[in-house]
């Protein structure tokens, strides 16, 4: 049985578990109306934000999205993707409970990062704090206003570049990698960190770009000094 299979059918104890090695990060991009929407995989408070949801394609990519994750790491974990628990690490900003995400209960429980945009659902594993993002290329005439919270010598590199869409997507999508795994999301300034080519990433942290769909742009950032992208 291949690991793509054993994703799908959910197999995890009495098998070789997966673990990604220092400065790697398993990375996995699907389409979300590839994967199958199994509600029973997921807690009370998924199921009460999926019903929120108006669209029923909102619905289905979030979904799709979370039961992707849970079978992910029942792999890593050896416990089965519905009886997985979560929580929220401390924000580095004020110390509330609403940081990175983080298996609860789980001795050495790898590290995770989940995002999804249009289409896709990008999700990241690693032994060390990681962040990962997939976006869509914004509409032509809002990349030069978007631009305007990032860094200002990323700025300088848009408009060397013209304000392109893929471009800017490739920026944004580095820099919310960096800030989901620093753990602070968009509660941080997008101005205040650097993320672009002239250096690798913030201090202690690697970035890189992902590959991704055309059309999109994929990024991942490690609390580490390198980082290899191991596609599944």
């Amino acid at each position: 049985m291949d690991q793509e299979t054993a994703l799908e059918q959910g197999v995890s104890g009495g098998r070789e578990q997966w673990q990604p090695g220092p400065g790697e990060v398993h990375l996995w991009l699907r389409e979300t109306a590839g994967v199958p929407e199994e509600p029973a995989l997921l807690d009370a408070d998924e199921r009460v934000r999926a019903a929120r949801f108006v669209r029923d394609a909102d619905r289905h990519r979030y979904v799709a999205s979370h039961v992707l994750l849970r079978r992910i790491l029942s792999r890593y974990t050896g416990t089965p993707p519905e009886q997985l628990g979560f929580t929220r690490e401390d924000c580095p900003c004020c110390g509330e409970p609403h940081g990175r995400p983080a298996l609860a209960g789980q001795a050495r429980a790898p590290h995770f990062s989940l995002s999804h945009a249009g289409a896709l659902v990008l999700v990241a594993v690693a032994a060390e704090p990681v962040g990962a993002d997939v976006e869509e290329w914004p509409a032509a005439d809002s990349v030069a206003g978007l631009a305007g919270v990032l860094h200002p010598a990323e700025q300088a590199e848009l408009a060397a570049a013209g304000h392109g869409r893929e471009a800017f997507t490739r920026l944004w999508t580095r820099k919310e990698a960096y800030l989901k795994g620093l753990g602070t999301g968009l509660g941080r300034a997008m101005e205040l960190d650097y993320v672009g080519d002239r250096q690798p990433g913030p201090d202690g942290w690697t970035l890189a770009d992902a590959p991704a769909r055309p059309g999109y742009a994929a990024a991942v950032a490690l609390r580490a000094d390198t980082l290899a992208i191991v596609p599944r």
